[in-house]
C-alpha cells in the first residue's frame, strides 16, 4: 500500500520481502473468506482500536474507502450478515493478482527473498548478501504471529519498541486427561462469555491445550492483560443463555445429571462436559448452586498460547517515537506501517483495515517528505 503510493507520485520504488512471494499472510487470511473490513458506523468502528485510532490514519482511508480502493481494482464486495465485508469471490487471490499487476504497471520492483538483517552506514543490509541504498524508506515487516508467512519480529533488534504480545489469541486451561481424550477440537454453542463488565454471545473451541475461537478472541486482550497482572484470568461461560436461574434450579428428583441437563438446559455433549470439569461434586448435587454456575462456568485462563500461534500481536513502536506521517522522530526518511506499530484491535475486519490505511499514511507521508 505504501508502494502504491510512491509509485502514483512518480517515485522508483523498489518492494523487498523476505519470503519467495509477496502477501503470503495476506493469502493466509483469505483462506477465511479474507474479511477486508467491517461495515458498522464509523464511530463504532473506530472505538474497536481503542487509544489508538487517532494515530491510525482510519479517517483518511477506513471502511468506505477501502471498499472503493478493491472495486478499483475489480474486485466486487458485499456485506455478510455480521456486517463484515468480503469480496465476493471470499478469496484473497484474485485481489492480490490484480493489486500486483497494478503495481508493476506503475513501475515497482520487486525483490523476493531478501530478509532485511540491519544496516551498514546509511545502507540497508540483507540476508543474501545484499545492500541498498534509497532517499526514503518504508518498513512494514509485520508483527510476529505465523513467523512462517514472513513476520517473524526479528526486526525488534533494530527499534526501540514495546514488547510484542500474542493479540486474538487462545489460552492454556488445565484440562483433566479425559477432556484432551474425548474433547479436543469440540466447539461449544451456544454459549454467552463474560469477563468484567463485558458480555457476548458467540462460540469457541477446546482445544488439547486450552480454549480459541472467536468468543475467546474477542475478550483476548483483556484476558491477556489479566493473566499478566494476576497471573491468571477467569472467563465466565453462560452454557445456557435462554433460560434463567430460577428456570434451570427446579428440582431434578432422580433424574441423572446427564438428563437433567438435556432436558432442563438443553446442555450436552461438550458443553455438559465442562460442567462436570468445572464444578465440584458439591455445585453439582446441589440444583441452586448448579444452576447458578450454568449461568457463569468459571473458566480458569492459565496463560495465552505462544504469540507464533496468535492471529495477530500488540505491541510494536510507539507512536510518542514516530511523527503523524509515520516517520521515525529519530531517522528521517524512514517510515513504518503495519503490525510493527504498538496497536491491536479484534478480528473482524478491523485489523486489515488499519494495515491498508497505514499503509498508504506511511507511503503518503514518505511522498511529502521526498518532496520537501
Amino acid at each position: 500500500m505504501a508502494a502504491e503510493q510512491l509509485a502514483k507520485g512518480g517515485v522508483a520504488v523498489d518492494l523487498y520481502d523476505s519470503m519467495p512471494s509477496v502477501g503470503r499472510k495476506f493469502l493466509m487470511a483469505g483462506k477465511g473468506g479474507l474479511n477486508l473490513t467491517h461495515a458498522e458506523d464509523t464511530a463504532k468502528f473506530v472505538t474497536r482500536y481503542e487509544d489508538r485510532a487517532p494515530h491510525l490514519h482510519l479517517d483518511a482511508f477506513g471502511a468506505d474507502a477501502l471498499r472503493a480502493w478493491a472495486g478499483e481494482l475489480g474486485i466486487e464486495t458485499f456485506v455478510g450478515t455480521s456486517q463484515r465485508v468480503f469480496p465476493k469471490e471470499m478469496k484473497a487471490a484474485p485481489l492480490l493478482r490484480a493489486w500486483l499487476r497494478r503495481l508493476r504497471s506503475q513501475g515497482v520492483t520487486f525483490h523476493m527473498r531478501h530478509k532485511w538483517t540491519g544496516w551498514e552506514g546509511d545502507a540497508l543490509t540483507f540476508a543474501n548478501g545484499a545492500t541498498a541504498k534509497a532517499d526514503v524508506i518504508v518498513f512494514a515487516l509485520g508483527g510476529a504471529s505465523w513467523p512462517q508467512l514472513g513476520s517473524d519480529g526479528a526486526w525488534t533488534k533494530q527499534f526501540d519498541v514495546a514488547a510484542l504480545k500474542p493479540a486474538n489469541c487462545g489460552f492454556d486451561v488445565a484440562w483433566s486427561d479425559y477432556m484432551k481424550q474425548h474433547f479436543a477440537g469440540a466447539p461449544v454453542k451456544p454459549v454467552v462469555g463474560r469477563f468484567g463488565a463485558h458480555h457476548r454471545r458467540g462460540e469457541f473451541i477446546v482445544s488439547e491445550n486450552g480454549v480459541e475461537g472467536s468468543l475467546i478472541y474477542a475478550f483476548s486482550a483483556a484476558l491477556r492483560d489479566e493473566i499478566a497482572r494476576k497471573g491468571q484470568a477467569t472467563f465466565l461461560l453462560d452454557l445456557a443463555p435462554h433460560k434463567t436461574v430460577a428456570e434451570l434450579a427446579r428440582a431434578r428428583g432422580k433424574a441423572s445429571l446427564s438428563t437433567h441437563l438435556r432436558k432442563r438446559a438443553g446442555i450436552d455433549g461438550v458443553r455438559a462436559a465442562l460442567v462436570r470439569e468445572l464444578c465440584t461434586a458439591e455445585e453439582i448435587a446441589d440444583d441452586k448452586k448448579l444452576a447458578e454456575k450454568l449461568k457463569a462456568l468459571p473458566l480458569k485462563l492459565l496463560r495465552p498460547r505462544p504469540i507464533a500461534e496468535a492471529i495477530s500481536t500488540a505491541g510494536g513502536i510507539r507512536f510518542d517515537n514516530l511523527t503523524s506521517d509515520l516517520m521515525l522522530k529519530d531517522k528521517p526518511g524512514v517510515f513504518v506501517a503495519g503490525e510493527m506499530l504498538d496497536w491491536e484491535a479484534p478480528t473482524g475486519g478491523y485489523l486489515l483495515t488499519a494495515c491498508f490505511a497505514t499503509g498508504k499514511a506511511a507511503g503518503a507521508g514518505a511522498l511529502k517528505f521526498l518532496k520537501r
